[in-house]
């Protein structure tokens, strides 16, 4: 049996915190410039291949094309409690460093009654330390998806969570300095029906952002505004109609770093399973969300209920460095861009994200067999096999040696034929043909015979983590 390394509960001391307490020191945040962000979030495929609840990393200059560090595999797991986690949350803290929350669950038993959350210190999150379960209150209920904020008026943090009052589900508050002693725990948002998953936005312009998973919608996203961040400020604030793609939970709002006034907000689906889309706008002070063109964005692989926190260029290229980026890419259709080439009984097709087995869809891109300039896409779980044409069907055979095999294998990588961004795959065989899907089967076939446009839409790809 293992035993918890530091198990924290709510001492009468801490129940007594007020703002008068000693802050942390302000760091010149002003004076930081960030170059992208870092993303937490544990992983679930769709048939169960892929779960894996520990703290996982990625990172991206532009908030949208993430690369999963560490091989997608988790950076730190919890070792007390329930021995899971699910719903980080990433905080830079005052001071600069770091502060990681998230919730005490191993899995999906939504009836489980949990006061604890998982709680680490880090400076630069390639280490962890001091690793402790936090309780924050003794009701009956469960303790989901924690976040902080940083409460000037206060001088505190607020940690803010999903719990059942006994009345329906509503967002509490404790406060802290330090996350490991926590006042009383109180109703921050309550507007009156079951809400869940709230993530809140400091100070924009003199106005404070919620957004929220509205789950008597039927849940959807909606939003909510104050001038305050006291508790109950933001009960009748709600200006937003619904955002979702389905059914949609685990709002994230994220500050572009490059385009002025322009913010993006990113939901977690569960109707499919563990797809996020994206929606953006210039104006987050009014209900002005677009949805995002997924030929923009790709979430990493099998990630669930995200965080981003925006990094410098120095913590970008240090968490590189420690953990290192994937050894495989995926490749993404560009006109069906929900769609990813896999293989599946040998042939090799697009299908839509997600699916199991996952690994289907993860390619080694090695020098060409026949030809060093161009590329051969070699299988993860099956590395003897690698995509090859064979009567201009394109399939997953192994490598018998052959130098015809050599030559069914290679491609020569071209700018986007419908877009120069993203890439094309030129036939080393026969090279009057590209790499192409038609009715979701891959193909090699001549473009421009009978609609042009569509032929370079279905031969172009974007080339993705």
């Amino acid at each position: 049996m293992k035993l918890p390394r530091r198990i924290v509960t709510v001492t009468a001391a801490a129940a007594a915190l007020t703002a008068t307490l000693a802050a942390p020191t302000p760091q010149a945040s002003a004076a930081t410039t960030y170059a992208g962000y870092v993303m937490g979030y544990f992983t679930e495929s769709n048939q169960g291949a892929g779960n894996n609840y520990g703290l996982h990393l990625a990172v991206s200059t532009d908030g949208l094309e993430w690369t999963p560090l560490n091989q997608n595999a988790p950076v730190v797991t919890p070792t007390a409690g329930t021995l899971g986690l699910r719903d980080p949350f990433i905080l830079r803290k005052q001071d600069g460093t770091f502060q990681i929350l998230a919730t005490d669950l191993n899995g999906t038993d939504w009836s489980q009654q949990n006061q604890y959350i998982h709680v680490w210190d880090s400076t630069d999150l390639r280490s962890f330390t001091n690793y402790r379960r936090v309780k924050l209150h003794s009701m009956a209920t469960h303790s989901w998806a924690p976040e902080a904020f940083w409460d000037a008026s206060r001088g505190q943090y607020a940690i803010i969570y999903s719990a059942d009052n006994g009345t329906r589900n509503v967002i509490m508050v404790n406060y802290t300095t330090d996350f490991t002693n926590v006042s009383t725990a109180q109703v921050y948002f309550d507007p009156g029906f079951n809400v869940i998953d709230a993530d809140v936005a400091v100070g924009d312009n003199g106005t404070n952002y919620l957004y929220y998973k509205d789950e008597a919608s039927g849940g959807k996203l909606r939003g909510a505004k104050a001038t305050s961040l006291a508790p109950g400020s933001f009960n009748s604030g709600t200006y937003t109609g619904t955002i979702a793609h389905g059914g949609t939970e685990a709002p994230i709002l994220v500050k572009s770093l490059t385009a002025s006034n322009t913010w993006y907000l990113w939901g977690d689906t569960y109707t499919p399973n563990g797809v996020f889309y994206a929606w953006q706008t210039t104006s987050i002070g009014i209900d002005a969300w677009t949805p995002v063109d997924q030929k923009r964005y790709t979430q990493p692989l099998n990630s669930k209920h995200a965080t981003i926190t925006p990094i410098t260029a120095t913590e970008m290229s240090n968490l590189l460095a420690r953990w290192g980026a994937p050894t495989w890419n995926r490749l993404k259709s560009y006109n069906y861009p929900d769609r990813y080439v896999r293989h599946a009984d040998y042939a090799g097709r697009i299908d839509p994200y997600p699916f199991d087995p996952y690994l289907d869809s993860e390619w080694k891109l090695v020098p060409g067999l026949a030809d060093s300039a161009g590329v051969s896409f070699q299988s993860v779980n099956f590395p003897d096999r690698y995509l090859r044409q064979s009567s201009y069907n394109v399939v997953l055979d192994p490598n018998d040696g052959s130098s015809t095999f050599k030559s069914d294998a290679t491609f020569y990588p071209t700018a986007g034929l419908a877009d120069a961004a993203a890439k094309s795959y030129r036939s080393y065989a026969h090279p009057d043909r590209y790499l192409r899907h038609f009715a979701y089967a891959l193909r090699i076939d001549p473009l421009g015979a009978g609609s042009p446009v569509l032929d370079r839409q279905d031969a172009t790809f974007l080339l993705t983590r």
